[in-house]
């Protein structure tokens, strides 16, 4: 994938449970399954190294993990450090990630995101009951609740969240209601003794005495602006508070005479969401969402992260998409969207879900090769002679492999990631290496060498 080619990235990946997961036979997610145990026969060496190499921060925490918890942690951490490091890569400055997780790993994924990156970037840890306590717990506190981890670079996209209004909340402030519906009654004035027409008394009201002046929103309802006078946002503040009383958006008291302005409930869009989620409840077993996969999150939590920090049109990726939860609410919202899976099965569920629960006849592409970079612009035609000199001089004659002083002659051009995976010949994935390494590497990949140099002592 493209660097900086990604607006908004939400991932819920393994959590380190210790747990195998399989869905159930015959439901749409039959197929489907993934084990969540680790040891470090399950993470490919190449990528230690690869750590090890490029981020000393991110090989510090491994290291205290295994030292602190143990090598599960470690090599769990191993596989989602590599993996975050390149999401770092195809985000773009100004976009959101969301890491969904729970307490089994939490604490070390956000020293992991916090080294890769920045701590600057972090924005919230968000807490979502996802469940009732249905027993009490022998030893500890009912766990019910997922975390999500977000972070996100200067000038992110954030549209607010917010929570739906309760019945409750409902009654206690939409107490009126007219012909257009119920309504709460705001504000109409702004602190502070304001100069011009805002300023001025209107009706008979004069606001500087109390330190106020008058305000005219802008939020109205669709009835209610086309009804309004043509070039309404423009005109003096008391003109705007004339043509809103006109139509019968300002109500007036029966006690008193502060006037008041009509917030219907049909332009709510709700409470402001805090950072612990509790109005979004788990699948019930009759939801036309559900697919039978074992850990598959509801659609309204995706279309709230979603909706709050991404636009029409933005790039989602969701690299562990599962049962294709984030897509969905992607395409539902509108925006572009790439999921990938280690199951086949997920794109049957993209397909069968864009069907069954927005209507759609979608197919999408499905890719099974490795894409092409487009960012890297134009390549110059392959010179071993040019490339080489050039490599000789960055490199300063030492092997890009074992780090050993040699001459010319025997240095030889590797491709940093194989052409067989995708590496081009581009001078930024180019290397010398000593024939010794070059034999060694093969055609697997730079960090694979330096773990095996790594054992051999060699590095």
């Amino acid at each position: 994938m493209n660097s900086d080619s990604v607006d908004l990235i939400y991932l819920d990946p393994p959590f380190n449970s210790n747990r195998n997961y399989a869905a159930p036979v015959g439901s749409r997610a039959a197929g489907a399954a993934f084990k969540d145990t680790w040891t470090l026969s399950d993470v490919d060496l190449a990528w230690h190294g690869e750590i090890a190499e490029q981020h000393p921060a991110l090989y510090g925490i491994l290291d205290a993990a295994g030292v602190a918890h143990g090598k599960p942690m470690k090599s769990y951490l191993i596989y989602m450090g590599v993996r975050l490091m390149e999401l770092k890569r195809v985000l773009a400055p100004t976009g959101s990630i969301y890491l969904h997780c729970d307490d089994t790993a939490g604490a070390y994924l956000k020293m992991t995101l916090d080294a890769v990156f920045g701590p600057d970037l972090y924005r919230n840890t968000v807490t979502w009951k996802r469940t009732n306590t249905h027993s009490l717990a022998r030893t500890s506190y009912a766990r019910i609740s997922d975390t999500l981890l977000y972070y996100a670079g200067e000038g992110a996209t954030w549209n607010g969240a917010w929570e739906p209004l309760d019945e409750e909340y409902i009654r206690k402030f939409y107490k009126n209601e007219d012909t257009h519906g119920q309504y709460t009654l705001g504000d109409l004035t702004s602190q502070g003794i304001r100069g011009g027409d805002s300023g001025q008394p209107w009706r008979g009201i004069d606001l500087a005495a109390k330190g106020l002046g008058w305000r005219a929103p802008l939020a109205i309802p669709d009835w209610a602006r086309a009804q309004l006078p043509e070039g309404y946002d423009d005109l003096p503040t008391r003109a705007r508070l004339d043509a809103l009383d006109a139509i019968g958006m300002i109500h007036w008291p029966e006690r008193g005479t502060m006037p008041r302005f009509k917030r219907y409930l049909s332009m709510a869009k709700g409470r402001v969401a805090s950072d612990i989620i509790t109005d979004i409840g788990p699948i019930s077993a009759h939801a036309k969402e559900r697919t039978g996969y074992r850990t598959q999150k509801p659609l309204t939590l995706l279309e709230r992260i979603i909706a709050a920090s991404s636009k029409e049109g933005d790039m989602v990726l969701d690299p562990f998409c599962g049962c294709a939860t984030a897509l969905v609410a992607a395409e539902k919202h509108e925006r572009q969207w790439i999921g990938i899976d280690i199951s086949p099965k997920a794109v049957d569920l993209v397909r069968s879900r864009m069907r069954g629960e927005l209507g759609l006849f979608y197919q999408g592409q499905v890719r099974t090769d490795v894409p092409a970079r487009t960012d890297l612009g134009n390549i110059p035609p392959y010179n071993a002679d040019i490339n080489k000199r050039t490599l000789y001089g960055e490199q300063e004659g030492v092997c890009n492999g074992c780090r050993l002083l040699f001459p010319y002659r025997n240095l030889t051009i590797d491709h940093v990631v194989p052409q067989s995976r995708g590496g081009g010949d581009e001078l930024g994935n180019l290397q010398l290496l000593c024939a010794a390494c070059n034999s060694a590497k093969g055609s697997g990949t730079h960090e694979a060498l330096i773990a095996k140099l790594a054992e051999q002592g060699i590095r």
